[in-house]
């Protein structure tokens, strides 16, 4: 029996479709969807079938146990990703659901726990190999972003495995994502009129369909693959050069030495004007791609290349602009960019961005 946490969105919805369909196939026995809304119980959309149970649980609370009896793997696809949410309320949110997922799982003996982080925990530098090896040493970024959530989200598996032999714990960690109803520091950076770069850097790209990284959770389950030390990466095969992502977004570049992008940004960060903060910024400009040499060697294949995927992610755009990691309208664009001497400038927020914000706050 195979648990899903946040199965009616996202990630999850699309786990529990490939799981209905390997449970046609024999190759697994029954699902036990678990959702925040009771509405998905009653069918509201969501998927139906013949030995799939849909169960209402906050995976934060402790009532999440009740939905594991009986289950033999447990998948928690249930992270908050939004750059909206205030960083601390995601962070606690994050962590305690993890920590409830854990927790729950070793006290209704469930043989096994598969958790999704992202490879952004192996860190973005100019120095880093193209590609990482898979078993690359986690980063110890605690910061206010995301990668800081999911840094301490690996850290919590590895207490689980030492607390829990009984419980074996996989951390499944996806390239950047990309796919339709996305919002993120990555889908913001190519809906802003230019593409910053680092001077002197030339960045590579590597995504991850949520398709591919459903296609992938399903193949962990059902071949009870686990990867080195508990983990395996996924993504999209090599890496996209910036010149080639440049030329399919139909963007410019624009080059800024190094202080001057992770300042501006940790400045703008401070006063509200974009929910990206530097450290999140090194992911956008330096390389963060992973040999996926797990799945590989296992037989998987990702559908998606990083050239399909990225024009995939530049369709989601959906018409939005964005300045900085923010969304603004297009005549927004317009006018700061002329107030920055020029888009570009204006992408990366320089004091004229600034200037703008806080003239409209004083009105």
């Amino acid at each position: 029996m195979v648990a899903v946490t946040g199965a009616d969105w996202g990630v999850g919805r699309l786990l529990v479709e490939r799981l209905v369909t390997a449970m046609g196939s024999g190759r697994v026995r029954e699902i036990v969807a678990i959702t925040g809304r009771p509405a998905a119980e009653d069918g509201g959309g969501a998927p139906a079938a013949p030995g799939l149970t849909w169960r209402t649980a906050d995976v934060r609370s402790p009532a999440l146990a009740q939905c594991l009896a009986g289950v033999d793997v447990l998948v928690h696809t249930d992270v908050d990703r939004s750059l909206e949410v205030p960083g601390t309320k995601r962070r606690a949110g994050n962590i305690r659901a993890a920590q409830t997922v854990l927790t729950a799982a070793a006290a209704l003996r469930v043989p096994r726990a598969v958790l999704v982080t992202g490879t952004a925990v192996h860190g973005a530098g100019p120095a880093n190999p193209v590609p990482m090896p898979e078993d690359s040493e986690v980063g110890t970024e605690t910061g206010a972003g995301l990668v800081g959530d999911l840094v301490e989200i690996e850290d919590l598996a590895q207490r689980a495995r030492r607390a829990h032999p009984g419980l074996s714990v996989t951390v499944v960690r996806p390239a950047p994502l990309v796919g339709p109803d996305l919002d993120t520091a990555l889908t913001r950076h190519f809906a802003a009129p230019r593409l910053l770069t680092v001077r002197g850097h030339e960045q590579s790209w590597q995504f991850c369909h949520v398709e591919d990284l459903a296609d992938a959770l399903a193949f962990v389950v059902v071949n009870g693959v686990e990867g080195k030390g508990g983990a395996l990466a996924v993504g999209c095969e090599g890496a996209l050069p910036q010149r080639a992502a440049e030329e399919i977004a139909g963007l410019r570049r624009f080059e800024l030495p190094a202080n001057v992008v992770f300042g501006a940004t940790h400045r703008l960060h401070q006063v509200g004007f974009t929910p990206a903060t530097a450290q999140e910024m090194k992911f956008l400009v330096y390389p963060c791609v992973v040999d996926c040499t797990t799945l590989r060697e296992a037989g998987w294949r990702p559908s998606y290349d990083n050239e399909a995927a990225l024009r995939a992610l530049l369709e989601a755009r959906g018409g939005k602009a964005a300045l900085v990691g923010r969304h603004v309208g297009r005549k927004e664009v317009t006018i700061t960019a002329a107030g920055a001497a020029g888009a570009a400038a204006a992408a990366i927020g320089t004091a004229a961005a600034v200037h703008h914000l806080r003239k409209r706050r004083s009105r």
